[in-house]
């Protein structure tokens, strides 16, 4: 009798059974989630350290805003001109490193997490309520890569706000340690999770959202690898803008806190209360367009890059939610 798998023909069956031997094994637990994060890793890294030159700008625009205000392209002539064309790459070391654990945490976590909503609350469930599994899940990943990042960011924008505070990363970190404890590193902390927890929310949904609505356009199966890559461009752009303005309020914060350390016995609560009285609402969005673009571009490679890794590290079981 032909088993349930049978196409009634021995030879067809043959064929079908050794295309199965043949194609590759899915992959499933550390395997798995160990290429998403390297996957991850490699796309923030790249992105984050790519942009470094604007990243200077959009620092030095936030923490001398009377000095640098004639917009991004003027304020890139005026550091040029005052320390030369070697300043705009001041901290790339502690991007490219911070970043590197930093999107290993934050899209590794991100597919790790939501697996475990899909387990508790099965995969019907979490389709119906996709948007608060994605909510949810990026929070989560993005709190663990903050532990990750905080340190490292600390250091580059004291780089930044301080050209000669140290030569580089190593000598910035150890000088930052020695002088000031492990403290000063996660002086930033709050105003980190308060500016990337809410900014990797609003990527990752808008993304998951723009994606699913372009996709329910021109169905993925139809679409070729490249035309797959456009669209992840496009919706890593949107993502970008929409987690650019949700998250500049902190990030301006973030930049001033960590440009200078506390006075004695100055609490880090009371430093930020302080310097949120001072910005104000419109202070708070200063650097915005240089922000934008920053954000906009890193967001749509990211997701590009992430999307083609995936598939050349074969990590392709992950699942989706989206309709």
């Amino acid at each position: 009798m032909a088993s349930s798998s049978s196409t009634g023909s021995a030879k067809v069956d043959a064929i079908v059974q050794k295309a199965a031997a043949a194609a590759p094994a899915q992959l499933s637990g550390a395997a798995l989630y160990s290429r998403f994060a390297l996957a991850g890793a490699v796309c923030c890294s790249v992105t984050h350290g790519a942009l470094t030159p604007v990243d200077v700008v959009k620092t030095r625009i936030q923490l001398e805003p009377t000095t640098y205000n004639k917009g991004m392209i003027s304020a890139f002539r005026q550091v040029v001109k005052a320390e030369g064309a070697g300043a705009l790459l001041t901290g790339v070391g502690p991007t490219f490193a911070g970043y590197f654990l930093q999107g290993a945490f934050k899209f590794g976590g991100y597919e790790f997490f939501k697996q475990q909503a899909i387990n508790q609350v099965g995969y019907e469930n979490a389709s119906k309520y996709r948007t608060a599994v994605y909510l949810g899940s990026s929070a989560l990943a993005e709190f663990f890569a903050d532990i990750a990042l905080c340190p490292l960011e600390a250091t580059r924008i004291r780089l930044v706000s301080q050209p000669t505070y140290a030569n580089g990363l190593i000598g910035g970190f150890t000088k930052m340690l020695s002088t000031e404890g492990v403290g000063s590193f996660y002086a930033g902390f709050g105003p980190i999770l308060f500016k990337q927890i809410p900014y990797t929310m609003a990527k990752f949904v808008v993304f998951e959202k723009v994606s699913e609505a372009l996709f329910g356009i021109f169905p993925k199966k139809d679409l070729s690898d490249a035309a797959q890559t456009t669209v992840n461009l496009g919706s890593g752009l949107v993502a970008g803008f929409a987690a650019a303005i949700v998250s500049q309020p902190a990030d301006t914060m973030l930049s001033k806190i960590n440009k200078t350390p506390g006075a004695p016995g100055e609490g880090t609560t009371s430093r930020l209360i302080k310097i949120a009285k001072e910005l104000g609402l419109k202070g708070s969005y200063t650097g915005i367009g240089a922000r934008l673009f920053m954000v906009g571009t890193l967001t749509a490679f990211q997701f590009a890059i992430y999307g083609d890794l995936k598939k050349a590290l074969g990590a392709v079981g992950g699942v989706e939610i989206g309709k």
